[in-house]
């Protein structure tokens, strides 16, 4: 499993800002704010995604991609579950994959051989065979949304507003 101590924590950074996201880091032995699944599992408060050096890389970016995919004005309300509906959490789980490919040494591939590793459960029977033949859905919710072009390649969107508020 490839964790946070294991890539370029500077581009995690990085890649999280171009989101309006910041990264917090823990401390080794702490408990990580916000964790879903506690452990080493990463977590989310706010606009923040927390993780230690041996969190996975998998659970950083799925816990960012809950945040990415909501609109800006709901974020300052999250605390440790993001998900709204099964369309959303399907969301996430492709846009995981898809900022892999924005980190050095980490990748898609490698993201969704890690989401297998842990446990993700696809009727496909892998997250890639998911992300390939059965991800439709998500892939409309997020060009919907305009998280990825029509070549499926991620983009760095203006805010996105609540069409609830708007």
């Amino acid at each position: 499993m490839l964790t946070l101590a294991d890539i370029d924590t500077d581009a995690v950074a990085l890649l999280l800002a171009r989101y309006g996201l910041r990264l917090v880091r823990v401390s080794d032995g702490e408990p990580i704010p916000g964790s879903y699944w506690g452990d080493c599992e990463a977590g989310l408060i706010g606009e923040a995604v927390y993780a230690r050096d041996d969190t996975p890389v998998h659970s950083l970016l799925h816990e960012a991609a809950h945040l990415i995919v909501l609109p800006r004005e709901r974020r300052d309300a999250v605390h440790t579950d993001a998900t709204d509906s099964i369309e959303e959490e399907n969301a996430v789980c492709v846009l995981q994959a898809l900022l892999g490919d924005a980190l050095p040494g980490v990748g898609r591939a490698r993201v969704l051989a890690d989401m297998d590793a842990w446990g993700y459960t696809f009727r496909l029977g892998s997250a890639a065979a998911y992300l390939e033949h059965d991800a439709a859905e998500a892939w409309a919710w997020l060009a919907l949304n305009g998280l990825v072009d029509a070549a499926g390649r991620t983009l760095l969107a203006p805010p996105r507003t609540d069409p609830a508020t708007s």
